[in-house]
């Protein structure tokens, strides 16, 4: 939809919450509500996945309010993965910057069809809104990927945090079921996600 308005510089000390955040007085928008510094350092990717993200939403920028749209920076480590998730406000079009990944996305039930390419330096891919997604640095060098997305505040819902790393737990009676795998199975790998979160 088309803007009301030039910009809609979001005011984050109201607690009002709408489809976005209230706007800031135009009076008092400045330059830096439309600024954002740090996409030139690299992540830390010294953790389990190998990879980190920098966001740049409406959160850093406060003048993406009601924009529509937001950048990542992805460092990912030699066989760093940045993994299976999906964002459920936005398409993704990511850009390899250095290095080469392996991306790929799957579609939707019943098909769950598995689209996948090896990404070099300079090559651009798109990730449908709200499917999962994935992308994987198979080389031995470190590499990076800026990646564009159709919303504010697109939302990231990691596949396996969201299964097994949920607060309270998924039932196991749920999973085993859903994986089709044993108990201890599922037990062994949520105790995974509990070292994580307190480590």
């Amino acid at each position: 939809p088309s803007l009301l308005q030039d910009f809609c510089v979001a005011d984050k000390v109201s607690q009002v919450r709408v489809n976005g955040l209230p706007c800031k007085a135009a009076n008092e928008v400045v330059a830096e509500d439309f600024f954002f510094s740090g996409l030139h350092m690299a992540g830390n990717t010294a953790n389990k996945q190998g990879s980190a993200v920098t966001a740049v939403n409406v959160a850093q920028i406060s003048g993406l309010n009601t924009m529509g749209i937001s950048l990542v920076r992805i460092d990912y480590a030699p066989n760093g993965l940045n993994p299976p998730h999906t964002h459920p406000r936005s398409t993704e079009i990511l850009t390899v910057l250095e290095g080469c990944l392996h991306v790929g996305f799957v579609t939707s039930n019943p098909e769950n069809r598995h689209f996948t390419k090896v990404l070099a330096k300079g090559d651009v891919f798109v990730f449908p809104k709200g499917l999962v997604h994935y992308q994987f640095n198979n080389g031995n060098t470190h590499a990076v990927a800026i990646a564009a997305l159709s919303s504010q505040n697109p939302g990231v819902i990691t596949v396996a945090n969201a299964v097994f790393g949920s607060e309270p737990a998924i039932s196991d009676d749920v999973i085993t079921k859903a994986f089709q795998v044993e108990k201890n199975t599922v037990d062994w790998i949520q105790a995974q996600f509990f070292i994580s979160i307190v480590s």
